[in-house]
């Protein structure tokens, strides 16, 4: 995927601001969500009530925040932007989460955290990769909320095999002892941020870690659910 300096990633029509990357007709296009759980943010008769899968298993996280099913047009602009080295893309999509989160926010759908950490990659992948798409993505959400954004508060202690390659019941396996928290939490209303959450295995990792160390509330923030 190419895109022209001043062009919208998706339709490549010109426009007005050429640092906004997607125009406000893509944007109003995305696929929204159905009604769900607001915990996991899958499919449910109430979204303000917690589904049967929660009420039996809920995950470390309160609440799950995130802005259009995982498909194309957005599941092709990820793909690009972790696989493809078009880091650019980062600003792109760190806009697309912000407007979301704040027409929620001002509708008084969720509070603001006092802290955003992102999944971190290991070493290893993000010396293959070349950068770290996720920070990237949370340098623009800190500014833009003025929330602080720490990077190296969430560690991967150990190189995962990639979670896509794995079938549910080994997911949560995978991630065992995967990461280390370098940053303090306690009383902490934290936001942990991903690209994409599908079985909200990693997600629920991290969360668990950070309920531990004393983080009062953990959201958990992404792009895309897989449903």
């Amino acid at each position: 995927m190419l895109s022209m300096e001043g062009a919208c990633w998706l339709c490549h029509q010109s426009l007005s601001k050429s640092s906004q990357g997607i125009c406000s007709f893509c944007l109003k296009g995305l696929p929204t969500m159905p009604t769900c759980c607001p915990r996991c943010a899958l499919p449910s008769e109430l979204d303000m009530l917690h589904c049967g899968r929660c009420l039996k298993q809920p995950p470390a996280w309160q609440q799950l925040i995130t802005v259009t099913p995982y498909k194309n047009p957005l599941r092709k602009l990820i793909h690009h932007f972790k696989f493809n080295q078009q880091s650019q893309l980062a600003f792109a999509l760190a806009r697309i989460f912000v407007l979301f989160w704040l027409q929620g926010y001002r509708e008084n759908a969720w509070q603001k955290p006092d802290l955003i950490i992102t999944i971190p990659l290991h070493r290893h992948r993000l010396w293959w990769r070349g950068f770290d798409h996720m920070a990237l993505i949370g340098e623009n959400l800190s500014r833009w909320l003025n929330i602080p954004y720490s990077q190296n508060s969430l560690l991967r202690s150990r190189d995962t095999l990639a979670q896509i390659t794995l079938k549910r019941e080994h997911r949560r396996k995978n991630l065992k002892g995967a990461f280390t928290l370098e940053t303090a939490v306690s009383g902490l209303h934290v936001a942990v941020l991903d690209d994409v959450i599908t079985t909200g295995s990693t997600m629920n990792a991290a969360a668990q870690l950070l309920i531990c160390a004393g983080a009062r509330t953990v959201d958990a923030w992404s792009l895309c659910r897989t449903l």
